[in-house]
């Protein structure tokens, strides 16, 4: 009898064993299933959707996806060094780390991203801020990512040998009243020409890429380029006719602006989205991370090269706080477009309560 209850006992705790190795993983004790990465859900209204599988390793176990707060967000394609953040964030999964399910728009072409009531939020120039508030739109800039100064070479057809040339011309720009306008604007003062006194036509085609394109098709006569492309197309008789300018020439800079209603209703989704870009922004600045951000740049604004990325990782600013005294001259230099936006408060546009919050909790200053 004894010995029939011995062998009843083994064979229950053989049975424990076998049970507990067939469920231990769905308990958390077995080996982890292997991450699959996923596309983001199809942006609205004509927007392209955001892979984050984007050659960045992500460790981080996102929130499960019905504890996410979905956001959309506005952004102006493949311009902009701050562009990259966006793309940093999302290959990271520092959006999800907070608790936001981002839903990427991207402004294509030769328009100006709009912010509004269905796409709250925007990672855009700052100039596209003062022109939408010109018109009328109640928005807030709440951080500011990067301070972009006058760069680049101005560069112009074969036929083209000198600046004075350059009148009665069509030079290449992205929006007019924009980041590459203003750029542009001041490498003619530089020059000593003014776009309305020298009959010079400002032409609207769209992101850098497209810009290059219009230039060697001889649908423009000129472009402000980096100076990459620009060694590359002087080996084949284009001349630069600028690339020099004073140290301190400010054109524009990159923001995170928001509609103000969104902002008064939803204030922890901004602060939320604001220190997952702080985050990436630590990331883009730590030199270990190079190599990867440099794979980002390709992705994001189609830079491949080393020289151009460390330029662009040069406009990114260290804390994100607006300056008010940048946007008063990007809204002057502006105005030389459109008048009305002298007449935007610039006091009023900033709101920087929420990165002041982030900074005081340390978080802008930890290294990723």
């Amino acid at each position: 009898m004894v010995g029939i209850r011995v062998h009843i006992v083994k064979i229950i705790f053989a049975a424990l064993f076998v049970l507990s190795t067939c469920v231990g993983p769905s308990l958390g004790h077995g080996n982890p299933p292997s991450a699959t990465l996923t596309a983001e859900p199809d942006a609205p209204n004509g927007g392209l959707p955001v892979k984050r599988d984007l050659g960045v390793k992500n460790d981080m176990a996102p929130m499960t996806q019905s504890a996410l707060q979905p956001v959309n967000l506005v952004y102006a394609d493949a311009t902009g060094s701050y562009r990259v953040l966006l793309t940093i964030a999302l290959q990271q999964g520092l959006f999800e780390k907070h608790g936001l399910e981002i839903h990427a728009v991207a402004a294509t072409g030769p328009i100006v991203p709009r912010v509004t009531r269905d796409v709250p939020v925007g990672l855009i120039g700052e100039p596209a801020a003062i022109l939408q508030a010109a018109e009328g739109s109640d928005l807030r800039i709440v951080a500011s990512f990067s301070k972009t100064r006058v760069t680049g070479h101005l560069v112009g057809r074969p036929d083209i040998h000198s600046a004075s040339e350059l009148r009665g011309r069509r030079i290449g720009v992205r929006v007019l009243g924009a980041g590459i306008w203003i750029s542009t604007v001041m490498a003619l003062e530089q020059l000593g020409l003014s776009p309305s006194r020298d009959k010079i036509s400002l032409v609207p085609v769209g992101s850098p890429v497209e810009i290059l394109r219009a230039l060697e098709d001889g649908a423009i006569d000129a472009a402000l380029l980096p100076a990459a492309q620009s060694r590359n197309l002087r080996t084949l008789g284009y001349h630069v006719l600028l690339d020099d300018y004073p140290g301190d020439a400010t054109a524009y800079g990159g923001a995170l602006v928001v509609d103000a209603a969104f902002l008064t209703s939803r204030a922890e989704l901004v602060e939320k989205a604001i220190t997952a870009l702080v985050e990436a922004l630590a990331f883009c600045l730590e030199e270990k991370n190079f190599s990867s951000v440099v794979e980002s740049f390709k992705t994001s604004l189609g830079i491949s090269d080393d020289e151009t990325a460390r330029s662009n990782l040069r406009e990114l600013k260290s804390k994100p706080y607006p300056s008010c005294l940048d946007l008063t001259h990007m809204r002057k230099v502006m105005s030389l477009h459109d008048a009305r936006v002298l007449n935007v408060d610039i006091d009023q546009l900033v709101d920087d309560r929420l990165v002041k919050e982030i900074d005081k909790r340390g978080t802008i200053d930890q290294p990723q």
